[in-house]
């Protein structure tokens, strides 16, 4: 049910990623009251020169209505 997409700059261990998507795996079935098997989470790694055109506008800005939490910088 609940899917979670994370983006971030690549570098990260498998290890660092997959201990990441089971915390937020973990939170998100605890905070919308669903078992942790009905959520699935992605990690995609974008290159920090491609940040600003495919994720910060492309989808950030684009998507700014949904945003329950916007972030705390500007490209």
């Amino acid at each position: 049910m609940p899917h979670v997409e994370i983006k971030c700059y690549p570098g990260r261990s498998e290890e660092v990623k997959k201990a990441c998507a089971e915390r937020i795996a973990a939170d998100v079935a605890e905070t919308l009251g669903c078992p942790a098997t009905a959520v699935s989470v992605a990690i995609k790694e974008i290159p920090q020169d491609d940040w600003k055109e495919k994720v910060f506008d492309g989808q950030i800005m684009a998507d700014k209505d949904s945003l329950y939490v916007e972030p705390g910088y500007t490209c």
